[in-house]
């Protein structure tokens, strides 16, 4: 069995309206919006990019997509969960901000723009289900409260997991703040005694009691901190901090887990859109402009997140003339992800591509 990949070629210097109408061609090839019913809440889970970043998907080339989806039903919404790291969108308000600020508001969208993990990423739900690296996820809530689930991918290189698709924008991008602790750390988070106010609010929220006071700050006793990145979340002047300890393979398989578990929940009404325009070195989160690493190529959709990423990353390879132009950027080996997601059963990494004219 292969999955099908729809693809359209497209360019960033192509006018916005002729990339929404090829972005709706290409998403409606899939059949996914034929499933979405009449009052369907549907989250279009996508990044809005960073600060000074250029390389995030307008949202003028989803004008034709969205208006597709809201022939379908009236609760569709924008959707993206809040950053491990302390910055612009690591709590709603300014997240929210930053988001109108790229243009994604109602009057250009047509739709609401909602943080799923809450105002300062706390708003968690825990579907439990025993896999090689995770006995369970922690996904923003909003994402599992709604029916449908449309992922619109900006294709970046990263350095940690070699590749940033659909697999990552569902795994890593639709955990709650704690969720994505769990994915990077295999240890606890640290506290930076310099940083650190002595306001003892992380003690309050402490489930296991594992922050205690010392002279002028907390410490951790890693002997009862149970990883739950709680006091990450609360943390209002970033003293509490992550250790970026996670081999890259082992990151990977977690976030095909987390992305496994997605998938799961929407049941058939999901769908892949990736976007390989202006493909970068590192993801959206850098707060810089950022040149393509390599030809704009076009369009992806899929049911199917293995396949669409298996095909983005060959398209990409063929782009480069043979040379991988991620492995260029960061030497990672990024099919991790796709074997592991295959292994578990997120989808295929055979597929047929079909090419819209």
């Amino acid at each position: 069995m292969t999955s099908q990949v729809h693809f359209i070629r497209a360019t960033g210097s192509d006018p916005a309206e002729v990339l929404a109408a090829k972005a709706k061609r290409v998403y409606l090839a899939t059949g996914l919006n034929e499933r979405i019913a009449e009052g369907d809440f549907a989250a279009l889970k996508i990044h809005f990019g960073e600060a000074g970043n250029t390389g995030y998907i307008k949202p003028q080339w989803l004008t034709g997509l969205i208006w597709e989806v809201r022939q379908r039903t009236k609760h569709a919404f924008l959707t993206d969960s809040n950053t491990l790291y302390v910055g612009n969108r690591s709590n709603s308000i300014d997240h929210l901000r930053l988001a109108w600020s790229h243009g994604f508001t109602p009057e250009t969208t047509g739709l609401p723009v909602i943080i799923a993990d809450g105002l300062i990423g706390r708003d968690k739900q825990e579907p439990k289900s025993a896999q090689a690296r995770t006995a369970s996820s922690k996904i923003a809530s909003a994402i599992l409260d709604a029916d449908a689930y449309i992922c619109l991918t900006h294709v970046t290189g990263h350095v940690q997991t070699g590749l940033g698709a659909a697999i990552k924008n569902t795994g890593m991008g639709c955990a709650s703040r704690a969720g994505k602790l769990d994915q990077h750390s295999v240890t606890h988070p640290r506290v930076n005694a310099k940083q650190c106010r002595n306001c003892s609010v992380c003690m309050s929220f402490c489930p296991e009691a594992a922050i205690v006071q010392a002279e002028g700050h907390v410490v951790i006793d890693p002997a009862r901190c149970i990883g739950c990145g709680e006091c990450l979340v609360v943390c209002k002047f970033g003293a509490i901090k992550m250790k970026w300890d996670e081999d890259s393979l082992r990151l990977q398989e977690k976030m095909a887990e987390y992305a496994h578990r997605v998938a799961t929940h929407f049941q058939g009404k999901a769908v892949y859109v990736n976007f390989l325009i202006q493909v970068t070195k590192d993801c959206d989160c850098m707060a810089k402009n950022q040149k393509g690493i390599t030809e704009d190529i076009g369009i992806l959709a899929c049911l199917d997140p293995v396949a669409v990423d298996q095909a983005t990353a060959d398209l990409l390879v063929a782009g480069g003339g043979g040379q991988d132009p991620l492995r260029a950027g960061y030497d990672i080996d990024w099919s991790g992800q796709l074997a592991h997601g295959e292994k578990i059963g997120l989808g295929r990494r055979t597929y047929s591509l079909v090419e819209i004219a």
